[in-house]
């Protein structure tokens, strides 16, 4: 394989380990991994945004990155070879780098191989020092990229590096990595950590738009609750059992919205992610993304509209939820608690695929269950009922395409920008979902909005629309309208009612 290919994906790979770490980079007996002639030890990569002035408070403006506790240590064969009287050797350098000047780190002879440290042709050719990493200045400002040297001392096994800090003075995605170049260092091994820092806090620069965003989805989530409970308060006695699901997706995901802000702003002031508030919040979200999508499902088939139960299908409807739950749930604590170079790009594909082939089941199966629903209502001649459920499945559909059309986008953001010089934007990445969501839980709660008469036109009116076009409102809107009895329309269906309730529970078994 190429060499200069062999670079650019260990470059590629590291920048994907270490884009979602936290803040504070630590770094545990991290072993050097040879790259070419050289032995490279990814350090981070975050964006970062110039400094604004020269305060020392969490957010006092400054932006830069922190080395602290750094200590190497090598084989006892490589300390071996040097006499304790040696003031230094075996070389290791630390290099920081903007992502636009990743080429500027190495160099090539005569058009072959490219190479990370400087050869006997590379030093005649481009005046490299041997032995030393390939640096080239950038054309915007020569002092960059930064290479820090670090020596170690005699025939001593452990080197360390004094507390440096170097300020950033210009916005961009920046890469650090430990690098050493001399053969004799194979084997070494690093501990320590290093501190990024924003104008404004520790959060990634890619994830500080996120805090504000979550502000904003808890006011929709409270605007959404206030309007949602004042009807749910009022109408209390005709609640049905599908608007307390509502209510507790809502709920859920009020909570669930409060909790990524102040993970987020823990985040901020601190430079790390603690594991026990992290865990709730992925928690409390895969609950309510399970909920949401079993509240759909049940919709679709028409329960607390349609039919009064899910019959033989509640086991599966109960079944998948707790499997998507768990996908999910696994999932999310893969890609949000700890440090995400804890695991490999293969055991996150083998995490994201349940997930994804759960999330197409479910949409097959709204659909199927949708289609069937709105078949019945036609036959039956419900129009009231036909008309809320073809509003809801436009909205269904409208959300699925949107969907779609975005994991479409995502694949091609994702593919057009492999070192993330575009982590300006990422954050939307993750907010759309939050953020298509939410209509479709305000048509859901528009829909099947508590109102006097929810009881009744849940499981009555299954013999033709005999209603008026004020009643039809009541349905959709939560207005009252009119006085009908139950007891009395149970008399007047007759067997009809009967005989529609036995072809309901047959059909429960068919499926």
């Amino acid at each position: 394989m190429d060499l200069a290919y062999r670079i650019s994906i260990f470059l590629l790979l590291s920048t994907a380990l270490t884009t979602i770490n936290a803040s504070i980079h630590i770094y545990k007996n991290q072993l050097f991994n040879e790259v070419g002639n050289a032995y490279l030890l990814p350090g981070g990569s975050e964006g970062l945004a110039a400094s604004l002035s020269s305060d020392n408070s969490v957010s006092d403006g400054r932006s830069f990155i922190r080395f602290e506790n750094i200590t190497f240590w090598r084989t006892w064969a490589a300390a071996d070879g040097h006499s304790d009287k040696e003031h230094s050797n075996g070389l290791i350098q630390a290099v920081i780098f903007e992502a636009a000047d990743r080429n500027n780190i190495g160099g090539s002879a005569y058009g072959g191989q490219r190479s990370i440290c400087c050869t006997p042709d590379l030093a005649k050719l481009e005046g490299c020092k041997q032995g030393e990493v390939i640096r080239i200045p950038s054309a915007t400002d020569s002092n960059w990229p930064i290479v820090l040297n670090i020596h170690f001392g005699g025939n001593y096994l452990s080197t360390s590096m004094d507390k440096t800090e170097v300020p950033i003075m210009k916005t961009g995605m920046y890469n650090l990595f430990f690098i050493a170049c001399d053969p004799k260092l194979k084997g070494t091994t690093m501990s320590g950590k290093t501190v990024w820092k924003n104008p404004d806090g520790y959060l990634p620069g890619r994830m500080a738009p996120l805090m504000k965003f979550y502000v904003y989805m808890m006011i929709a989530y409270l605007l959404l609750s206030a309007i949602w409970f004042s009807q749910y308060v009022r109408f209390w006695k005709d609640i049905l059992l599908l608007q307390h699901c509502i209510t507790a997706v809502i709920g859920l995901g009020l909570f669930e919205m409060i909790l990524w802000y102040l993970d987020y702003f823990n985040f901020n002031s601190s430079g790390m992610r603690p594991v026990l508030l992290t865990s709730w919040v992925v928690t409390v979200g895969a609950i309510r993304k399970t909920l949401a999508r079993l509240l759909i499902l049940s919709v679709s088939m028409g329960y607390g509209v349609v039919r009064p139960t899910l019959g033989g299908l509640t086991s599966k409807v109960l079944l998948i939820g707790a499997t998507y739950f768990l996908a999910s749930e696994l999932l999310d604590i893969a890609e949000y608690v700890g440090n995400i170079n804890d695991i490999s790009g293969r055991a996150r594909l083998f995490l994201v695929l349940p997930v994804a082939f759960l999330d197409a089941f479910l949409i097959l199966w709204i659909f199927t269950s949708l289609s069937k629903t709105l078949e019945q209502l036609q036959v039956k001649r419900i129009s009231a009922k036909l008309d809320l459920y073809r509003k809801f499945s436009n909205a269904l559909a409208a959300a699925v395409i949107a969907s779609v059309g975005w994991i479409t986008f995502e694949v091609y953001f994702k593919a057009t920008d492999p070192f993330n010089e575009r982590w300006q934007s990422a954050w939307i990445i993750t907010a759309f979902w939050d953020i298509l969501s939410f209509p479709l839980l305000c048509v859901i709660c528009y829909l099947w909005a508590p109102s006097q008469s929810s009881q009744r036109y849940a499981y009555s009116g299954d013999v033709g629309e005999e209603f008026d076009d004020e009643e039809a409102q009541s349905l959709t809107r939560g207005q009252s309208g009119g006085d009908f009895s139950l007891v009395k329309q149970e008399r007047n269906n007759g067997n009809a009612g009967v005989s529609d309730h036995e072809e309901d529970t047959e059909e429960d078994k068919r499926e």
